[in-house]
């Protein structure tokens, strides 16, 4: 069965056809790093890190391109705010290499691929030359013009303008408001290069000094690394206009045929609200980390909803996530117990049919909600079936093959598993009020074990006791 993708820019679910066989090209607009990395920047990271991986499981090689504006406003505001009086062409550099640090350690606690192999990460800093080459193209072929040292794109030049947001140019042009600094023909022309401000970074060029806007990035680096037209551009669905459109614009102005696939995903809220500092509900990922520390956690959250949908972030939500993490735990510390850990051959028929199942979620425009409830039907499976050496076998490798492609990691924590005193000293008491028919006693001293992290289980052979998020 083919994969089928959403293209935004058609506005209708297509079978996917790579430009080459089994190689896809890739590019993704990745973070500007001036803060912390939040939980909204993780979900776009994870979801296109999990298609990623499911294109190289389904045989493909994966040509992957994740940018990083490194020169920007929001970059320059910070350097000034944290290093007051020092040259901003030195400042704006440290602010961007600090928070590309945090960008990065992010990426490595969720497990996202990172520049390695065929992962690419260009930083906008590394790439002013050939986007001073790319501009000037365009001003060659007059489809930008300069003005007093900033350079426009004249979107009156590109064909049909509007066709990736679906909008009209006269319905666009009462939402834009122009700066007075601005010399632009028309309202929706766009900053291809800003000429140079005071004491603020900037290179030289055939415009006079300045830096680039910040759509042009996006065009040099995707097409210097995956080539004129490659198979798949993604990003969030606030990129759609006046970004992703504005890349469209100026590649087809110079002639390249561009991105063939548009992936966008929805955004994500935090009890139904936009995150914002202002409102106190700003999250950042290591925020989530120090409190929740399994990274699954919220990747169970993305995985709830269709990546083209917004998700909404609930402590509820995160506590059902940790519930469905508890399953997985007792089935591995289950499935241990039986010995298991051996690779069998062939693959039982019914869990044939659940990787089936799994395979034609994904191939559904990357449908990672059904594909996760395929995990979980297999837990479930496995749990009716643990008796059974040999199902178990297979089903414990398609368990952690399957979670593997979405990014999921059941693995056993290095915490320490072994009962202080007291622990036990309550553990044999409440042995002694079963014995004793206290019920009552026995079931106070279990809830309170469990308020510790530590969860009972009565079974035919005498209590067991596991740590939460731990195997038994």
């Amino acid at each position: 069965m083919p994969i089928h993708i959403y293209n935004s820019l058609t506005r209708r679910k297509e079978e996917f056809k790579s430009l080459r066989p089994q190689e896809v090209k890739m590019y993704v607009c990745g973070p500007t790093v001036y803060d912390q990395p939040h939980i909204g920047h993780a979900r776009s990271a994870y979801i296109f890190d999990v298609i990623r991986r499911y294109l190289a499981f389904r045989g493909y090689k994966v040509i992957f391109v994740r940018n990083v504006t490194d020169v920007d406003d929001k970059i320059i505001d910070k350097a000034r705010k944290e290093f007051p009086g020092e040259d901003l062409n030195t400042a704006f550099k440290k602010v961007a290499d600090k928070y590309l640090i945090f960008y990065h350690r992010a990426l490595e606690s969720l497990g996202i691929g990172r520049a390695q192999d065929k992962i690419f990460e260009p930083k906008a800093s590394d790439y002013i030359s050939k986007m001073i080459v790319f501009i000037q193209g365009l001003v060659d072929k007059q489809v930008a013009y300069v003005c007093a040292g900033d350079v426009y794109f004249d979107i009156t030049k590109a064909k049909n303008y509007g066709k990736l947001s679906n909008q009209a140019p006269d319905k666009m042009e009462s939402g834009v408001r122009v700066s007075a600094a601005e010399n632009k023909r028309n309202p929706l022309d766009f900053a291809l290069w800003k000429s140079a401000k005071e004491n603020e970074p900037s290179w030289d060029s055939p415009f006079g000094k300045g830096r680039p806007g910040w759509h042009i990035e996006c065009s040099v680096m995707s097409l210097d690394i995956l080539g004129d037209e490659f198979d798949i551009h993604g990003g969030g669905v606030d990129l759609i206009f006046p970004h992703h459109e504005n890349e469209i614009a100026q590649s087809e102005g110079l002639g390249k045929k561009f991105a063939r696939y548009w992936i966008h995903h929805g955004l994500l809220t935090i009890n139904s609200q936009k995150m914002a500092k202002s409102l106190g509900n700003f999250i950042t990922v290591q925020d989530f980390l120090d409190k929740h520390k399994n990274t699954n956690l919220l990747k169970l959250l993305f995985l709830s909803t269709h990546y083209s949908h917004p998700v909404d972030y609930t402590e509820e939500k995160i506590k059902e996530a940790e519930q469905a993490v508890e399953r997985i735990s007792i089935l591995l510390g289950k499935i241990d117990k039986c010995g298991v850990g051996c690779k069998a051959w062939g693959l039982n028929r019914e869990l044939s049919g659940l990787e089936n199942k799994f395979i034609e979620a994904m191939d559904d425009d990357f449908n990672m909600p059904q594909a996760l409830a395929c995990i979980f039907e297999l837990v479930n499976t496995l749990n009716k079936n643990i008796e059974d050496y040999d199902f178990v076998c297979q089903g414990k490798d398609l368990l952690f093959e399957l979670s593997g492609i979405l990014g999921l990691e059941w693995k056993k924590t290095s915490e320490d598993k072994s009962l202080s005193a007291e622990e036990k000293a309550l553990i044999d008491k409440r042995n002694t009020a079963k014995k004793e028919r206290n019920f009552a006693e026995a079931d106070k001293i279990r809830k309170d074990l469990e308020a510790k992290g530590i969860i009972l289980e009565d079974t035919k052979d005498g209590t067991v006791w596991r740590r939460r998020g731990l195997s038994p």
